[in-house]
């Protein structure tokens, strides 16, 4: 960095920058034969585009041809140019590919925001029906929790997940007829009115659920236009990702119990299809209707781990699992599934091979075909160029995936699948190209513990950091180090396009992305190796990893700075208290600094206890040695010896790290005389995402680093 940037020219590299869209879906239409015999498609995506004169972020489509044989790409390219899309919530082309479901929320006459569900051919739009007003139930979901847009087999029914309809609720003192007051979920309470209960607490699902409570499976009748709600599920189950079994003669969902961790899939006969013990979710049902494909886990302990691939046979009632948990992996070998949800159509024609994407080490790697009746899984990205792979679908054997890198922005391939035993032969074609930033470059480092740091229990495990560097005009001085671990714990940074390290790379900082110990992508082991030992093994992995990278590159170890999220901050916070001389500055998103504090507050107290080492009952309450060991873990036994500036930014809205942990620890270093700043961004949660806060935020977080790593 020969000299400091303004603060416009930061801004306008960040506009520049947050133009990059993110590929968000995308499907495949039906298949056409020419009059002369060739074959094409369209593939329809959608993308997402940070609009800062707007503050918010739009989303636009694009259509592309796809021209083929059946096993080749002839020709491809786009279909026009991008077209804004309004007020999609979520939208889904029935199996034929005639029709297409789309939820919108519309304000009518500028009055109140609606819900509208619509039906549409390919020339107009046939059915729009107001759900609001129909008051058959409350919003729908369109979360990848619980929500879904399915379509019978038929094309006659469209299944879709809504908010329970509460009765009326009034005071005690309102005149008028009043109904006997009883339960608000038992029986049909359609126009009922229940007294007194106008401020009782109805619990929702938390963070990014806020405000969805008791989900219902809601059918519409596509010739009728009738919409109904689905009867005969237990009180204490919510549904959701629910799609129609073969034959419709029914319908498969997951079924959460309202008592944590329970999970089952279960249909409304309530015959029970997996293992009540274990956690479920995203079924698949394969394009012959025999097979159900879906990921499993164990119940409690971290929230994110090493999953199972299970496949039920509709037929014969029977179970099996195509893809185990692998504890360990020797180099260059399949190291298990670490995916938030399998794609919404992974399964080949053939009905016999799985498609998905999942974290290996510190690569996001397309495709492990997966044969059923082998279990034998093959990369599909074999020879592609270094990065990470997302599918986004498959249908008729046609691969639609997003591709980046750290130093790329997402761009769309296409491919078709090979034969069974051929996977390795995928020839992937290019329809929307990204120049990569050519002043950004970026390598992965593997690194091994040493031996005083190696867990008892799990040795010999390594783990990896993404170092992305400037490579151009660095001039003579090193290069000051921006240090970010990942949130979760259980969590992985993957080699892929990530907008706040691009741009400080731009300013001119190097950043180190640490992949600590249990972190998702290498092994169960790895996994496991953490609870107990969260603000010891964890940090000490950062930092052995910052040691290391400072005597091997060409860095600055007088200005080297922490930036962190979450567990992320929780890790900042804890190495700028043990490691004080390291580091030179630190910004902390939603931090988690005290867990004994945070344990009352926050929509996951299983995480306080199961990170810390201890088991979790909903029934119990920690006892007191909880309680202490959860401060020793914790950043604030180390707020005594902070010297580095903290810049704090937190979201108002947060229901999993509540911002009375950054206060508390804001107020400690005021009380000690550090330098700190903190913001609070209203209506903004978690993940601090809004777009006015996600650049707002990285302007203060790069002008802090400038001012506090000045030579």
């Amino acid at each position: 960095m020969e000299r400091t940037l303004s603060s416009e020219e930061i801004a306008a590299l960040y506009r520049e920058l947050s133009q990059c869209p993110s590929l968000c879906s995308a499907c495949v239409g039906p298949e056409v034969t020419t009059q002369y015999g060739g074959k094409y498609c369209n593939v329809y995506t959608e993308w997402s585009q940070q609009d800062l004169e707007r503050d918010e972020s739009v989303k636009f489509c694009r259509q592309y041809l796809i021209f083929h044989d059946s096993q080749a790409i002839v020709y491809s390219g786009p279909a026009g140019t991008c077209s804004e899309i309004k007020g999609e919530l979520l939208s889904r082309e029935s199996p034929s590919g005639a029709l297409k479901a789309v939820l919108r929320k519309a304000s009518p006459g500028k009055g109140e925001e609606k819900q509208f569900l619509e039906i549409w051919d390919q020339n107009r739009k046939v059915k729009s029906i107001n759900l609001t007003v129909l008051e058959k139930h409350g919003n729908v979901y369109e979360d990848d929790q619980f929500g879904c847009l399915s379509w019978s087999h038929s094309e006659t029914h469209l299944l879709y997940v809504a908010e329970r309809k509460r009765p009326k609720a009034e005071s005690f003192f309102q005149t008028g007829g009043l109904e006997v007051r009883g339960s608000p979920r038992g029986g049909d309470t359609h126009g009922s009115v229940f007294q007194g209960e106008q401020f009782v607490y109805h619990d929702d699902w938390g963070e990014a659920l806020v405000g969805k409570s008791i989900p219902a499976l809601c059918v519409l009748d596509m010739e009728s236009g009738n919409v109904s709600v689905l009867e005969g599920i237990p009180e204490h189950i919510s549904p959701g990702q629910a799609f129609w079994s073969p034959g419709d003669t029914g319908v498969v969902f997951i079924g959460w119990w309202h008592e944590p961790f329970r999970l089952g899939l279960r249909c409304p006969c309530l015959k029970l299809l997996s293992d009540d013990t274990k956690a479920v979710w995203s079924p698949r049902l394969s394009p012959d209707q025999c097979r159900i494909v879906y990921l499993e886990n164990g119940v409690l302990g971290p929230h994110q781990q090493c999953s199972r691939l299970r496949m039920y046979d509709w037929y014969t009632k029977v179970t099996s699992t195509v893809l185990d948990v692998v504890p360990r992996h020797s180099q260059g070998t399949f190291t298990g599934i670490y995916c938030p949800a399998l794609p919404g159509l992974c399964w080949a024609a053939d009905s016999q091979r799985v498609i998905l994407d999942t974290a290996q080490r510190s690569r996001q790697v397309l495709g492990w075909g997966t044969r059923m009746l082998s279990g034998n899984v093959t990369s599909l990205t074999t020879g592609a160029p270094l990065g990470s792979w997302s599918l986004l679908t498959i249908d008729r054997d046609l691969l639609v995936a997003r591709f980046s890198t750290p130093s790329c922005p997402p761009t769309l391939k296409v491919a078709f699948l090979p034969r069974a035993g051929q996977e390795a032969q995928v020839h992937w074609v290019c329809l929307e190209d990204v120049t990569p930033i050519p002043e950004i470059s970026w390598t992965i480092r593997t690194l091994q513990p040493p031996p005083d740091q190696e867990n008892p229990k799990y040795k010999a495990i390594d783990f990896e950091a993404i170092l992305l560097q400037p490579s151009k005009g660095l001039g003579p001085r090193k290069l000051p180090l921006v240090v970010m671990p990942h949130g979760g714990p259980h969590s992985v940074f993957t080699a892929s396009w990530m907008l706040y390290p691009a741009a400080l790379c731009r300013i001119g900082f190097a950043v180190l992305l640490v992949n600590y110990r249990g972190s998702l992508g290498f092994g169960q082991d790895s996994i496991a190796s953490l609870p107990g030992h969260v603000g010891c093994q964890d940090v000490k992995d950062v930092q052995y990893c910052v040691e290391q990278v400072l005597q091997e590159e060409p860095l600055d170890s007088a200005r080297v700075a922490l930036v962190g999220g979450s567990h992320g901050g929780f890790l900042a916070c804890h190495l700028i208290g043990q490691y004080p001389e390291t580091y030179q500055a630190c910004v902390a998103r939603n931090p988690v600094v005290n867990m004994a504090s945070m344990i009352s507050g926050t929509d996951i107290p299983d995480w306080c206890l199961t990170e810390t080492g201890f088991p979790y009952a909903p029934n119990t309450l920690p006892d007191a040695s909880h309680w202490a060991e959860m401060l020793h873990k914790s950043p604030m036994q180390y707020i005594a010896q902070v010297r580095a500036p903290v810049l704090l930014m937190l979201g108002e809205e947060d229901r999993r790290v509540p911002p009375k942990q950054g206060l508390e620890y804001y107020r400690a270093l005021k009380a000690r005389g550090i330098p700190t700043r903190l913001l609070l961004y209203p209506k903004n949660s978690h993940a601090l995402s809004g777009v006015e806060a996600e650049a707002d935020g990285f302007m203060n977080m790069a002008l802090w680093l400038l001012q506090h790593l000045q030579s």
